[in-house]
């Protein structure tokens, strides 16, 4: 069946080709039928062949293996978390496809088939990126990702605020792209080769005494690449200001699967390339990833709770918990890494969920603004359902998806970093359970405005107009995306099917298990209810959701200026540097 990995990449993107070429002459059901049609069918694809990825399959594309010890094939990897990744990827697109079904705005005339031709690149381009064994094309399908998320993030282009956050988006992952393919340039300068496992078996053999000077400059440069698309502070200022602009479906993508890729591309490169003896070592990769997403949790988590934007007070909150799967993939252990894969699906699932609930309040209201949507939201009861048991799930109340993998990569890390995850998801879950008692419930006295702040009153609907009524669709996604995140916690023996995949393809080839213990549940339920206390409090006194004059410098670091973003991402870089660089300079 390995024969069959490249279709993961070539049927979304053979489907974007036919639309880009017909799209114009079909009428707007057929073209949704064909991406609808092509996108499940990668996508059940993608389920038959991880569920035959025991063994691991490889392939070299075109039939170029290697020759002796030259390779200059693509090289694809079919193993349980790369297919996984992959599934993700396509099962979410499949869903902001159905989801978007026939609300959005009529596309102009002769760009009937754009939208849907978009989203099938952007799959494709994230089945290529999880499914590539070659640092190379990993970098050609980060790109591709990239160019066809800032196409997306800007599809309304006669809006001057979708331009800007797509130019942010645009310039910040490009300098990104840069930075990775800086890196692969030092590696292949070093080694002669791309595949990622005949790097690291290069590394090995050229420096057994350890890192030097160019493979440190190599780790810094891959990893901030990765690190910027999976929005590691201070790399992150890109991602609130897109989803602020992108159209629903997109952010569905954007939080659900795309930031992910990065968190799974930096798991993937450290244990394939940089994890042997001429590599980084581990205390200094443990050092930068747990210090890099402690701050990011943290600092998600604050900006969350004080966004009354609710799609900013979302991005935020994907960055809370992006710093929480770098700080348990930095332990370096396979029960971190099982607890990981447990805790991004179960994300993924309930944060796509929250995107779509937040779309279908823009549609309904012409508004995503916390305070003017005060009880505004009463008739759209099932979506306040929805969001309600969304931001439980984001706090990790058992059984959740989201719940298992916090647990277990809480037990994982132990010690203080625990605190860090029962505050962060507790506070991004209080913002959203504050959220929907005042938008759907109307509760508490309607809070004072600061003049900082970004409201989101403003936006235009994605519709052609006010929609009186939401449609189908758009309450069956996010209630089947809920029922998903909460099934991989409740089917018995997913987390301990989804842990030794992870750890089979793991560095050392280590066999882990993931289960509820007492000590989860109970952190579980703990994090839950500060949620529910701190949502509480923020209800009935508005100031709690006012800034303190000593968080405000921090808000405007998020200054939609381009040039500081860019300034951060070189301080990132640094600082990435300079946790790393004891292992060069030695004892």
């Amino acid at each position: 069946m390995r024969h069959l990995l490249p279709l993961l990449v070539a049927l979304p993107l053979l489907g974007a080709a036919l639309l880009a070429a017909t799209g114009r002459r079909l009428p707007r059901i057929a073209v949704e039928i064909t991406g609808f049609v092509v996108s499940g069918g990668t996508a059940a694809l993608a389920l038959v062949l991880l569920l035959n990825s025991a063994p691991p399959m490889t392939e070299w594309v075109g039939a170029w293996p290697p020759a002796g010890r030259e390779s200059v094939g693509i090289l694809v990897v079919g193993d349980g978390p790369a297919l996984g990744m992959a599934t993700l990827a396509s099962l979410l697109t499949l869903s902001a496809l159905a989801y978007s079904w026939r609300y959005f705005d009529a596309p102009p005339h002769g760009l009937t088939g754009a939208f849907t031709a978009l989203m099938l690149v952007f799959q494709g381009a994230m089945c290529g990126f999880a499914l590539a064994g070659d640092l190379f094309n990993a970098f050609v399908f980060f790109e591709l990702m990239s160019v066809v998320a800032y196409a997306l993030t800007g599809y309304r282009i006669d809006e001057a605020k979708a331009v800007q956050g797509a130019l942010t988006f645009g310039i910040v992952n490009s300098l990104g792209a840069y930075a990775l393919l800086m890196g692969i340039a030092l590696l292949y300068a070093r080694t002669g080769e791309l595949a990622m496992a005949r790097i690291g078996h290069g590394l090995d053999a050229a420096g057994p005494g350890g890192p030097d000077a160019l493979v440190l400059a190599s780790f810094v440069l891959v990893l901030t690449g990765l690190l910027v698309k999976a929005a590691a502070v201070p790399f992150h200022f890109w991602l609130p200001d897109a989803h602020a602009v992108a159209p629903t479906p997109v952010c569905m993508l954007l939080s659900g699967v795309m930031v992910e890729l990065g968190a799974y591309g930096v798991w993937r490169v450290y244990g394939t390339v940089f994890a042997g003896p001429g590599g980084i070592p581990a205390a200094d990769l443990t050092r930068a990833l747990v210090t890099l997403g402690a701050l990011t949790a943290v600092t998600g988590a604050v900006m969350c709770w004080y966004q009354r934007h609710i799609k900013r007070l979302l991005a935020y909150s994907t960055v809370a918990h992006t710093g929480l799967f770098l700080v348990g993939l930095g332990v370096l252990t396979p029960e971190a890494d099982g607890g990981v894969a447990l805790y991004l699906l179960g994300h993924a699932g309930v944060k796509a969920a929250l995107f779509a609930c937040a779309g279908a309040l823009l549609d309904r209201f012409g508004s995503v603004d916390e305070h003017s949507l005060h009880g505004r939201g009463r008739p759209l009861r099932a979506t306040g359902v929805m969001c309600a048991v969304g931001a439980l799930g984001l706090a990790g109340l058992p059984p959740f998806g989201t719940a298992l993998g916090k647990a277990v990569t809480e037990e994982a890390v132990g010690g203080p970093l625990t605190v860090v995850y029962v505050a962060a998801s507790a506070i991004t879950a209080g913002a959203v359970l504050r959220v929907t008692a005042r938008v759907f419930l109307g509760l508490g006295p309607r809070p004072r405005d600061a003049e900082y702040e970004t409201s989101g009153s403003d936006e235009e609907p994605e519709t052609t107009g006010l929609l009186s009524r939401i449609p189908d669709t758009m309450t069956t996604v996010p209630a089947v995306l809920l029922a998903a995140a909460l099934a991989v916690g409740a089917v018995p023996g997913f987390g301990t099917l989804v842990a030794r995949s992870v750890g089979r393809a793991g560095p050392g080839g280590a066999h882990a298990a993931a289960h509820w213990t007492a000590h989860g549940v109970l952190l579980g339920v703990a994090s839950t209810v500060l949620a529910v206390a701190l949502a509480g409090l923020a209800v009935t006194r508005p100031d709690w959701t006012a800034a303190p004059g000593w968080a405000a410098p921090a808000r405007r670091l998020q200054s939609g200026h381009v040039g500081d973003y860019v300034a951060w991402l070189l301080v990132g870089t640094t600082v990435l540097g300079a946790l790393a660089l004891p292992g060069v300079l030695g004892p």
